[in-house]
């Protein structure tokens, strides 16, 4: 009997190593494929989020960049996050999701550019009020 048995339990493992005719990982028969992400290309733009006394800011705080470019925030000093507040940017054009609080130094959050050509406003919700404030152009 163990020697029937063997080559079933070797031949059971190989088939479900196999895995059929549908990709693991796939969505569920008739569920939709989501859309896939834009992939992040182009140029890495580092701006440094900085606490000095009273003063808080970006650097640099005016950035030029293209579709598919990434903003890599980089916390020096404070706590900070980067938003796009809608009153301050144009009207129908799909903004960056606000980042999360960046509260150690050295963390980084990236953030790709995918809204079209023109000039955006980006602030530090807790530090707008003192002018932690920035500007990005999207270019062609």
């Amino acid at each position: 009997m163990s020697r029937l048995l063997s080559p079933l339990v070797l031949l059971a493992l190989t088939a479900a190593a196999c895995g059929g005719d549908k990709p693991a990982g796939g969505p569920a028969e008739g569920a939709p494929a989501a859309a896939p992400a834009p992939a992040a290309t182009g140029n890495v733009i580092e701006v440094k989020a900085i606490s000095e006394g009273a003063r808080n800011y970006f650097e640099p705080s005016e950035i030029e960049a293209k579709q598919g470019d990434r903003i890599k925030l980089v916390l020096v000093s404070g706590v900070h996050n980067m938003a796009w507040p809608p009153a301050k940017n144009p009207a129908g054009v799909q903004l960056p999701d606000t980042t999360d609080m960046l509260q150690l130094p050295g963390q980084t959050i990236e953030i790709p550019i995918t809204m079209p050509p023109g000039r955006y406003n980006f602030v530090c919700v807790p530090h707008e009020a003192l002018g932690m404030v920035g500007t990005l152009e999207v270019e062609d």
